[in-house]
């Protein structure tokens, strides 16, 4: 084994453990993350190569690098001293090879001048190649630590580490700017962050080649980002006109024109998820999706409020055809509630999911009230995280669950109730002022 620096993005910390975890057993790699801080961009962990190193970074959105580790040190002295001893034996290795050195500062940074001292100071590593300010063979990295008292300027690091760069995250390949929403062609006031469509895709475990499938699509945010991963993403929504989009040219088709995806996209469906058109048969790799939250509109299914009255009206006829049967039939809606929503979602996802297959979706919570027995549960699923996005006053939690074999026998209950949502509700309207009953 061996040690190898990962440089975080300053993103969503509580998210960065769990998309690296989740990266990691995709890849069939062990790596113990538990030392983790969210605190601190810099974490040194054990892999047996730089090939496990790759694919663990390779498209992180919340990392930005990863690096062999040579050295490290309080100061330059102490840094100097640890690779000398430490990585000695590596310096033949890469003595003929093309380089040039980088420097990374958190909270600080060298100037011009003190760069090129410091790297002068490096000529023990007696490296005889070219430099190469493009395409070098290897890259050296100084990486350096600093913190800042109160609006005085660090001058100072505090930890510094030398390494050779294995490698940079799709963060660093402006992934982030690619899918920025406000350069995408068709979205919606729900269309979903793309950094963290992103990064729940990562944490879902979506490949190349996955069923992905998103049943409350809207513009389609999670089927984009499934997609940029190489899944093979399927949506559905109840409403028509948000999957129609605008026109031809602006639809969530126009998205997957618009990133060169198209060829993963499988479809999308006009369909009330709780009475599914999918064969009973269909397994589904990955389901990932934010359920609407019936905070500014009401949750609605497909059904009658009065199932008498509705009754009474399959007997209509318009030019010889039942009305019901009719091409541009309009299905009546009736509300329903988030909890139930939630239960319906966790029983299709035991139902339809491999054996570890994941489910991630978004639930809203209300700081003050949260408790853990307010998650729902499935006994065929296992909940392996709970992400929080906090907004001040609520938060919006990522739940990810796995489908175990039949061996695993978990709890199943409802967690969120009717009433709670209904709180939730109004105390959103009300700025979170007082606490419903």
């Amino acid at each position: 084994m061996k040690d190898y620096l990962i440089y975080f993005a300053q993103a969503y910390p509580n998210f960065r453990r769990a998309e690296l975890e989740s990266l990691a057993a995709y890849h069939g790699i062990s790596i113990d993350l538990s030392h983790h801080d969210e605190k601190n961009p810099f974490l040194i962990v054990k892999l047996e190569n730089d090939e496990q190193a790759r694919k663990i970074m390779a498209r992180s959105i919340l990392g930005r690098g990863i690096y062999e580790l040579w050295g490290q040190g309080k100061n330059l002295e102490e840094l100097h001293e640890d690779v000398k001893q430490r990585s000695s034996d590596r310096f033949d290795e890469y003595k003929k090879m093309s380089f040039k050195f980088d420097f990374i500062g958190y909270m600080g940074k060298r100037t011009t001048k003190e760069k090129f001292e410091m790297i002068e100071s490096f000529s023990y590593l007696a490296f005889e190649g070219p430099i190469r300010m493009k395409n070098p063979d290897e890259i050296f990295d100084v990486l350096e630590e600093y913190h800042v008292h109160g609006t005085e300027k660090a001058t100072t690091p505090i930890n510094m580490w030398f390494g050779r760069q294995i490698q940079l995250s799709a963060r660093t390949e402006n992934i982030l700017d690619k899918y920025d929403l406000r350069r995408r062609k068709y979205i919606g006031t729900t269309s979903f962050d793309a950094e963290l469509s992103l990064v729940s895709c990562n944490i879902a475990q979506v490949g190349p080649g996955k069923i992905t499938y998103d049943p409350f699509t809207g513009t389609g945010s999670f089927l984009v980002a499934a997609a940029n991963f190489g899944g093979l993403p399927i949506g559905s929504d109840i409403d028509v006109r948000i999957l129609r989009g605008k026109n031809d040219k602006c639809n969530i088709n126009a998205n997957f024109k618009q990133y060169g995806t198209t060829l993963n996209f499988l479809d999308i469906l006009t369909m009330d998820f709780t009475n599914n058109a999918f064969r009973s048969d269909l397994k589904i790799d990955t389901i990932v999706c934010d359920p609407p939250y019936g905070v500014r509109e009401g949750l609605k299914v497909c059904g009658a409020k009065d199932p008498e009255k509705a009754a009474g009206r399959e007997n209509v006829v318009i030019d010889g055809e039942k009305a019901h049967l009719r091409k541009d039939f309009i299905q009546p809606k009736k509300p329903y509630e988030l909890s139930n929503l939630l239960d319906d979602l966790l029983h299709f996802a035991a139902n339809r999911l491999p054996v570890d297959g994941r489910l991630a979706f978004w639930m809203p919570t209300a700081n003050d009230d949260f408790e853990p027995n307010l998650i729902p549960q499935h006994e065929n699923l296992e909940l392996i995280y709970n992400l929080e996005q906090e907004f001040n006053k609520w938060s919006r939690r990522l739940l990810v669950y796995v489908r175990r074999d039949d061996d695993f026998k978990g709890e199943t209950s409802n967690g969120l109730r009717a009433n709670q949502i209904k709180n939730f509700r109004d105390r959103y309207f009300k700025g979170f002022s007082q606490k419903s009953k």
